[in-house]
């Protein structure tokens, strides 16, 4: 008995948990046993003089102190109940329960339960009608408490006789005589669901509407129970009633400790989002995107295997705060694997880079950067543009579409192995064909996210994170300056605006080569930008070896600088290759000479003003 007693002790110890030594001895009593077995509570009555009269040289004396003068008492409890045995891991007997709940699904199934284990419900306004139609019993919130609801409903629970029943610690004399003098009675658990602010947001709705539906009491409620989490069950979740029945069921009407402290830690979290999801509506209402102080959000949508490599731990969480843009959040797999973290990042920049274009586009990704990107009369036709590329690195890479996945599209898909498919839509025939490919993940996400959304990019460093507005500059004619004697002709500033676009979501140092609507080259992550030139030129060669074509790709192109070229190489580089026409930002200390480069090899070349920096 006494390694078990201690055991007990230790779990809520007086040096760790920095409880008082007298409050830890009383965790100990209440841990020990049943509620309706409550000798203890009388033993521990009749033990707390010798108890706490003793004086105790240190902690550990007093730690063995106490559980040597609770052996006997605790022993003598359980001998006296004979029937059933002193229960462990914390359980508490359910008795009360008090609901709130905007979110009523399964609450019928789950009020009966109580109800089955001798629960006494009491509820709150809609809440009660609803239980009451049900033919569950129920006292009304201002029966129990002798307090009317207020303020058209703003004031419900927010009474002594509520907040006092949670909080009180079982045990504890001076909680016990306050609540005894003030007619208060324990409560044993809160159900509650918060006010949907959040959808009511999304909705669009009015300020009014939004400041409505901003919980106040239900968030008390929450807090409260989750502090005293020793005591009091917490359940802010439907998914979670099924977990509260099983470990009732299991323990005659009694939740353990493991089940109390899971949903309080669910619980705190809970709250955390919400009044995070308000902060940000209220600063954006001001125009802050980034204030003294930023809290994120997130609801769990996937538990992924691991991260960029196996010894990483990873999740997916969504943001549930606005409007949701369809993408790789939002969207629903068809078919395939389940989608690991790095799927997860590389369709979200494949999806993005499509969402750029308003003609029919395919992009192909791998490792987040893109291995060919075209746009076509069709989807097929903007799919074997991108692929032709660089086919090679198309291997087991992601394929995101603008346009609904046809038949004709999906069977020269499955020609390649393709790890994910995303698209706004597929036609039946399409599906058919792709589930000819059971491993590939097919997400359709039923629209397009708007490019020029804004948007908020997290980083994390060492002792705290960065935070930035996306890059979702879109560069327009007005902005593009002729630095050169030549301007570009029509075709050329076509194929100069499209691999500006392709070139934003290309990692620095990033060179894109375009012709006709379609990539040809790419040099992508290089540290130097003659580098990332001399590869792109370089894969470009390779597709054209590799296709038996007699001209390089390259030849008659353009290309896109996401930087200035701080030197001429890297022009002259692309020159070299073929190239007829450039496009950067400009701004560098020597632009003259590379100005002069291009004018002396009869290139044209136009500056955006406008940085595309990826990293």
């Amino acid at each position: 008995m006494r390694h078990d007693a201690f055991q007990f002790f230790s779990f809520v110890s007086v040096p760790h948990c920095g409880f008082g030594e007298k409050q830890a001895v009383q965790s100990l009593h209440l841990r020990g046993t049943k509620p309706r077995l409550c000798e203890a509570a009388q033993i521990r009555r009749r033990h707390s003089p010798r108890l706490f009269g003793e004086a105790t040289a240190s902690r550990s004396e007093f730690v063995k102190t106490a559980v040597m003068n609770l052996e006997p008492s605790l022993d003598a409890a359980q001998g006296e109940n004979k029937a059933e045995a002193v229960p462990s891991e914390g359980l508490q007997k359910i008795t009360r329960a008090l609901i709130s709940v905007s979110d009523k699904t399964s609450l019928r199934e789950f009020a009966q339960f109580l109800v089955d284990h001798a629960v006494e419900i009491v509820s709150t306004g809609g809440t009660a009608e609803k239980l009451r139609s049900f033919g569950i019993p129920v006292i009304e919130v201002s029966d129990y408490t002798g307090f009317p609801e207020i303020l058209d409903g703003r004031v419900k629970t927010l009474v002594p006789k509520i907040h006092g029943g949670l909080l009180g610690i079982r045990g504890n004399a001076l909680h016990e005589e306050a609540m005894k003098a003030h007619g208060i009675e324990y409560i044993d658990m809160v159900v509650v669901n918060l006010y949907p602010f959040e959808d009511t947001v999304r909705k669009n709705g009015s300020h009014n509407e939004c400041i409505e539906s901003i919980d106040v009491g239900g968030p008390t409620l929450i807090r409260a129970a989750a502090k005293n989490h020793a005591s009091v069950t917490v359940v802010t979740d439907v998914r979670h009633y099924s977990e509260v029945m099983s470990d009732m069921s299991e323990n005659d009407g009694c939740t353990t400790f493991a089940l109390r402290r899971h949903l309080a830690a669910s619980a705190f979290s809970l709250c955390a989002s919400y009044d995070s999801a308000i902060a940000a509506w209220f600063m954006e209402g001001l125009g802050k995107a980034l204030p003294e102080r930023i809290t994120l959000g997130g609801v769990l949508k996937q538990r992924l295997r691991y991260g960029e490599n196996p010894h990483q731990a990873a999740a997916f969480y969504i943001d549930p705060k606005g409007m949701p843009q369809p993408g790789i959040a939002t969207a629903e797999q068809i078919q395939g694997k389940e989608l690991s973290y790095n799927n997860i990042l590389d369709t979200d920049a494949a999806f993005r880079l499509v969402s750029e274009f308003k003609e029919p586009a395919c992009a192909i990704i791998k490792h987040s950067n893109p291995c060919g990107c075209a746009t076509g009369v069709s989807a097929e036709d903007a799919y074997l543009r991108a692929l032709a590329c660089d086919p090679i690195s198309a291997f087991g890479g992601i394929v995101a579409f603008n346009r609904t996945i046809d038949k004709s599209v999906a069977e020269q898909i499955t020609k390649v192995f393709t790890e994910v498919v995303i698209a706004p839509d597929a036609s039946a025939e399409a599906l058919v064909a792709l589930s000819e490919k059971k491993s590939t993940r097919v997400l359709l996400t039923g629209g397009m996210p708007d490019p020029r959304a804004p948007l908020l990019g997290f980083r994390s460093v060492v002792g705290g994170f960065l935070v930035q507005a996306l890059d979702t500059k879109m560069v327009n004619m007005d902005e593009i300056k002729v630095v050169t004697k030549r301007s570009p002709n029509e075709s050329e500033m076509r194929d100069l605006l499209f691999a500006w676009k392709v070139c934003k979501h290309v990692k620095s140092n990033a060179i894109v080569y375009a012709r006709n609507g379609a990539t040809v080259g790419i040099g992508a992550g290089q540290m130097s930008r003659i580098d990332s030139s001399r590869i792109a030129a370089w894969k470009a060669q390779e597709a054209s070896r590799q296709a038996e074509e007699e001209a390089i790709r390259t030849s008659g192109s353009v290309v896109a600088s996401d930087a200035f070229f701080p030197f001429a190489d890297g022009l002259i580089a692309a020159a070299d290759a073929g190239a007829t026409a450039v496009i950067q930002p400009g701004g560098s200390k020597r632009d003259a000479e590379v100005i002069a480069a291009a004018d002396e090899r009869g290139l044209a070349m136009v500056f955006t003003g406008v940085r595309h920096f990826l990293h």
